[in-house]
């Protein structure tokens, strides 16, 4: 049974698959904000690895045909940025300041805590791109010599936190204009954030959708920077 699972190549797709349905439908059941169909759908798979005894490589050469995906799906997020574009052209200044901002907060946020908390080089570059799409942060992870398993896995959980805890965080701190609720939650949390953004309303979506594209590009130029600092 083992090596029948982990030699099938649609297994890990089909497995994928079914626990991220099973995930929505958990969300839609219990309307938890913890039960994001991503995390619920990573609980599943780790669980049913460790159970039938499969090797995480063989799962993930298995998923190797939605990674593919994960470009062009961003992509689609471009759609309601264009449906909103008069705001892109009223407000540009504060925008594409806001994500410049929320980029470098990022960037020193992680270098200082790489030095409080003595990460060497490898380390410090493996967490640099865990405020993008996972897509990119795999590329720049394995480029710059990080630990690419520990940069997804970094991205992952900063997105599911995101998407958990950003409605409740920018009430705390009295953010209701929906242009700077969007910009916050794509700089700091990508596709998972954006897809709370777009629950929140059209305009938070679209700027989320925008900051994910601007995070991506000025992520890629300043870590060029930072890297070398560790």
């Amino acid at each position: 049974m083992q090596e029948l699972l982990s030699n099938s190549t649609y297994f890990a797709v089909v497995l994928t698959l079914i626990c991220f349905q099973i995930g929505i439908w958990f969300k839609r059941k219990t309307g938890w904000a913890v039960a994001t169909p991503l995390l619920t759908a990573t609980i599943i798979i780790v669980a049913v690895l460790l159970l039938f005894d499969i090797p995480y490589e063989s799962y993930k050469e298995g998923t190797k045909v939605i990674n593919f995906f994960l470009t062009p799906a961003t992509v689609c997020l471009a759609i309601p940025l264009y449906r909103q574009i008069e705001l892109l052209k009223k407000y540009p200044k504060a925008i594409f300041g806001g994500i410049i901002a929320g980029v470098l907060t990022t960037m020193v946020s992680i270098f200082l805590m790489s030095l409080a908390f003595g990460l060497d080089h490898q380390q410090y570059v493996t967490l640099l791109p865990k405020s993008i799409t996972t897509a990119i942060g795999m590329g720049i992870s394995e480029k710059m010599g990080g630990i690419v398993t520990i940069t997804v896995v970094s991205i992952s959980i900063t997105g599911i936190l995101g998407n958990v805890i950003a409605e409740s965080f920018l009430k705390f701190l009295k953010i209701e204009e929906p242009i700077a609720k969007g910009l916050a939650i794509g700089t700091a949390s990508h596709a998972l954030g954006t897809t709370k953004a777009m629950e929140m309303g059209e305009v938070e979506g679209a700027m989320s959708s925008l900051s994910i594209v601007v995070t991506g590009i000025l992520t890629v130029l300043a870590i060029s920077v930072f890297a070398p600092l560790i």
